[in-house]
């Protein structure tokens, strides 16, 4: 079973081999976020079949089809907090978050293995 990977104090990322990934949005209700998990998934699924087949245009339309599921999250595109700051992608060791990650417990060298979230 995987570890979860923390999650900032402030709800808004989680952290993988030490870098920020922003967190879907936990506003959202529970069957419309269910919805575009399950879009997401097949969205994944069709980027896997065009890659096995070779096909440039499905694998573009499945890879736009991720982006939309992931934005539907909140994942990517506007944040869904009240200011604007966005430190998606960015290694915790530069961010406001340094001092919090070095004291989360079982996280040697701002590391953790596996990210389990979509």
């Amino acid at each position: 079973m995987a570890v979860a990977p923390p999650v900032t104090p402030d709800g808004r990322y989680i952290v993988v081999r030490g870098r920020l990934w922003r967190r879907a949005n936990p506003n959202l209700p529970e069957a419309e976020r269910q919805a575009h998990v399950a879009a997401l998934m097949q969205a994944r699924r069709a980027v896997r079949a065009a890659l096995g087949a070779g096909d440039a245009a499905a694998l573009k339309a499945a890879r736009a089809d991720v982006d939309a599921a992931k934005v539907a999250l909140g994942e990517r595109g506007p944040v869904w907090w009240e200011d604007s700051e966005d430190l998606n992608r960015h290694m915790v060791r530069n961010t406001r978050y340094a001092d919090w990650f070095a004291g989360v417990k079982g996280t040697p060298a701002g590391t953790v293995a596996s990210r389990t979230e979509t």
